[in-house]
């Protein structure tokens, strides 16, 4: 059975392909805000976001941290996000092992805002900690990359290598509910 659901969340995918429509700051305003309401263990909110337009030094930098099956594709996304994680609650600074869930709720939201407003964003895992610390003189012990996000308006799967091209038109599948959940 599937129940009726926020169109937003339905139309959300990840795609690899992006077109050549820019954003602007004020559409990254808005993600950032959806990113801002997200929930979080104590409301510590414990989530900082990078960010750089393609075109700009801060995007090449952004990308060079990618591994390079992402820089394939990413390199054509509209704006880049990282994602970073504070790992201790700033009230007591005792480690906050829920900061990654939020953050990633955190990430979520964007990704449904960006849906809501005819864009796509697609989070990545597959990156450098080593280069993404360096590059964003980032503490280790302080905080943590979490995921980088590609952003921006959907593009022509044409424009793809062949390998890339095959994953993005295969179809979505997504586990039923009875293989996500168990009534306890």
């Amino acid at each position: 059975m599937e129940a009726k659901v926020l169109d937003s969340i339905k139309d959300r995918w990840s795609p690899r392909a992006f077109g050549e429509r820019t954003i602007d700051e004020s559409q990254v305003t808005i993600l950032l805000e959806a990113a801002r309401w997200a929930p979080s263990s104590m409301n510590e909110q414990p989530w900082h976001y990078f960010y750089s337009f393609r075109g700009e030094a801060g995007f090449d930098n952004m990308l060079e941290c990618l591994v390079p099956q992402n820089r394939e594709w990413a390199r054509k996304a509209a704006v880049l996000f990282l994602s970073v994680a504070k790992k201790s609650f700033r009230y007591n600074s005792k480690p906050n092992r829920h900061a990654l869930h939020d953050t990633g709720a955190s990430n979520f939201a964007i990704a449904i805002q960006a849906a809501s407003l005819g864009m796509q964003a697609h989070q990545m895992g597959g990156f450098s900690m080593e280069k993404t610390l360096e590059v964003f003189k980032l503490s280790p012990d302080e905080y943590e990359p979490v995921s980088f996000i590609a952003a921006g308006y959907p593009g022509k799967a044409e424009d793809l290598s062949e390998e890339l091209k095959k994953r993005e038109l295969a179809p979505r599948r997504r586990k039923s509910q009875q293989e996500i959940s168990t009534k306890f």
